[in-house]
C-alpha cells in the first residue's frame, strides 16, 4: 500500500473512535455485567432462586400454578422454567399488555416471591448491551453500527502499528511515543479474540442479525431445522366431543422478538389442556433430564414446547450445546410428537450454538469468563491508552485530527474496505454515508474557495 494509506487509516481510525468510544466502553462494561449475571443473581436473588414459601404444605405444580395465578391477577403463565435442586421453579407470567413477572415456587409448589422480569440484573445488562435499555431499531442499529466499527478500529489499528513500527524499541522515546507503543501493543494482542467476541454476538444484532436469521430459515441444510420453523400441531381430535364447540380463550399477541434466549408469548388457557403434572410425567418418560424450560402453546393447536438451550439467558438453565433439545408434546394427551436435537442443526445453527454462550462467557465454565473478562478489560485499557495518545498530541483549543490525505485512494485501500462492507453490511452502508458526506464537504470547501 501507499504511504497515503497510513494517514487515510489512521484519520478514519480517529474520527470512528471519536464518534462510537462511548458506545463502546458503555457495551464493554455491561458485557462485563453479563458474563458474571447468574453469580450476581445467585447472591442478589438467593430468596427467590432457594428460599421457601410460608407454607409447608405440599402442593401439585398445577395447585401452585393456580394459586399464583389467584395471587398475580390478570397474569397466566406462558412459561416454566424446571431447574436442578437447590433451584425453585421459576414460572413466566405475562398479562395482556406484554408485562412479565417471574414467580417462584419451592420445592413444596408454594409461592415464595415474584420479579418484575424488566428489572432483574441479567435483563438489565442484556437490555442495555443490545439496546441501551432504551430499545427501538435506530438504538439496535447504533449498537450494531458501533461493534462493526470496532472491528474496523482493531484491524486497521493491527496495519498502522506494522507500519509505523510503533512497537519497534526506541533507547529514548517520548510520552506519545511510549502511549503510542502500549495502545499498538494490547490492542494487537486482543484483536482476535475481540473480533470473534464480537462476531459471535452479532446473531442477535437488528440487522447483522436478521440477516443471518433469513439465511438460517431459508437453508435448513446449514441452518434451523423445517420442525423448528413449522412446529407440529396437537391433535385437536383429543378434545372431548362435548367441550369440543367451546369457544377457546385467546389474547393479544405481543411482539416476540427476543434476545439472548428471551422470548413472550401469548397467555393462552384452555381447559381441556393436560396438566403440566402430567406433561412432566411424559417429559421424564422421554429422558428429558432438568433443567429444561415449558413453553405453554399459543393456541389451541399448539403444542407444550419443551427444550434445553446453550444460550437461555436464565440463570441454571444453559446446558452444553451438545445436550440442546427441543421437543414437542401434544396439549390435550401429553404424547411426544416429535423433537430437534444437536445432531438436526445444519453447520450455520451449529456454529452460533456455540458462538453464543462462548460470548455470553458459560461456555466452558470459569476459564471462559475469565477469559472474556480479560480481554474486555484489555480493550478498556485499548480505547482509554487511546485517548491519552490523543491527547498527548492534541493542542489546546483544536481537535488535532489527522491530516486529509490529497492522495488517490489504492486498491489496497478499496478492497480492505469493501470487504469489511461484504462480511458486515451495515458497515458497508455507513461506510457509503461517510463517503458522500467526505465528497459533499469536499465539494463545499470548493466553492467556498472559488467565492
Amino acid at each position: 500500500m501507499k504511504k497515503g494509506n497510513y494517514n487515510r487509516f489512521w484519520r478514519w481510525h480517529f474520527y470512528a473512535a471519536l464518534f462510537i468510544t462511548p458506545l463502546l466502553i458503555t457495551l464493554t462494561l455491561t458485557g462485563i455485567g453479563y458474563l458474571f449475571y447468574t453469580n450476581v443473581e445467585n447472591v442478589v436473588y438467593k430468596d427467590f432462586f432457594f428460599g421457601e414459601g410460608s407454607s409447608n404444605e405440599q402442593l401439585s405444580i398445577d395447585q401452585g400454578i393456580e394459586k399464583a395465578k389467584e395471587q398475580y391477577k390478570g397474569y397466566g403463565v406462558t412459561k416454566i422454567i424446571v431447574l436442578d435442586d437447590p433451584y425453585n421453579t421459576r414460572l413466566t407470567m405475562t398479562n395482556d399488555a406484554g408485562e412479565e413477572r417471574y414467580v417462584f415456587l419451592d420445592n413444596h409448589n408454594q409461592i415464595v416471591g415474584s420479579q418484575n422480569s424488566k428489572y432483574t440484573f441479567s435483563n438489565v445488562m442484556r437490555n442495555t448491551h443490545s439496546s441501551l435499555f432504551v430499545g427501538g431499531t435506530i438504538v439496535n442499529y447504533l449498537v450494531e453500527l458501533a461493534a462493526c466499527w470496532a472491528v474496523f478500529l482493531l484491524l486497521s489499528g493491527i496495519y498502522m502499528t506494522v507500519k509505523s513500527r510503533a512497537l519497534k524499541r526506541r533507547q529514548k522515546s517520548t510520552t506519545r511515543q511510549r502511549n503510542k507503543k502500549w495502545h499498538a501493543l494490547i490492542g494487537t494482542i486482543i484483536t482476535i479474540p475481540m473480533v470473534i467476541i464480537i462476531f459471535t454476538g452479532l446473531p442477535w444484532s437488528a440487522f447483522m442479525g436478521n440477516i443471518i436469521n433469513t439465511v438460517a430459515h431459508d437453508n435448513p441444510s446449514i441452518g434451523v431445522p423445517i420442525l423448528t420453523q413449522e412446529p407440529p400441531t396437537s391433535d385437536i381430535n383429543e378434545i372431548p366431543w362435548a367441550t369440543r364447540e367451546n369457544e377457546t380463550p385467546t389474547s393479544n399477541k405481543p411482539d416476540s422478538h427476543g434476545h439472548h434466549g428471551v422470548s413472550k408469548t401469548n397467555t393462552y388457557d384452555n381447559s381441556n389442556m393436560i396438566q403440566v403434572q402430567t406433561l412432566m410425567k411424559e417429559i421424564k418418560k422421554s429422558n428429558i433430564s432438568k433443567p429444561y424450560s415449558i413453553v405453554y402453546p399459543s393456541d389451541e393447536e399448539g403444542v407444550y414446547t419443551v427444550s434445553k438451550a446453550s444460550n437461555s439467558g436464565v440463570t441454571g438453565l444453559d446446558v452444553s450445546p451438545y445436550d440442546e433439545i427441543t421437543s414437542y408434546f401434544d396439549q390435550y394427551s401429553g404424547n411426544l410428537i416429535s423433537h430437534v436435537s444437536y445432531e438436526d442443526y445444519g453447520i450455520l445453527k451449529k456454529w452460533f450454538t456455540w458462538g453464543i454462550p462462548l460470548h455470553e462467557g458459560h461456555l466452558f465454565g470459569w476459564p471462559n469468563k475469565l477469559i472474556n473478562l480479560t480481554v474486555c478489560l484489555a480493550f478498556l485499557f485499548v480505547i482509554l491508552w487511546g485517548i491519552k495518545t490523543w491527547l498527548s498530541r492534541k493542542k489546546r483549543g483544536e481537535l488535532s485530527a489527522p491530516p486529509k490525505v490529497p492522495t488517490q485512494l489504492s486498491a489496497g485501500f478499496i478492497i480492505f474496505m469493501i470487504t469489511l462492507g461484504i462480511i458486515m453490511p451495515l458497515f458497508g452502508i455507513s461506510l457509503i454515508l461517510v463517503i458522500i458526506t467526505e465528497l459533499l464537504i469536499l465539494i463545499i470547501n470548493k466553492y467556498k474557495a472559488k467565492a
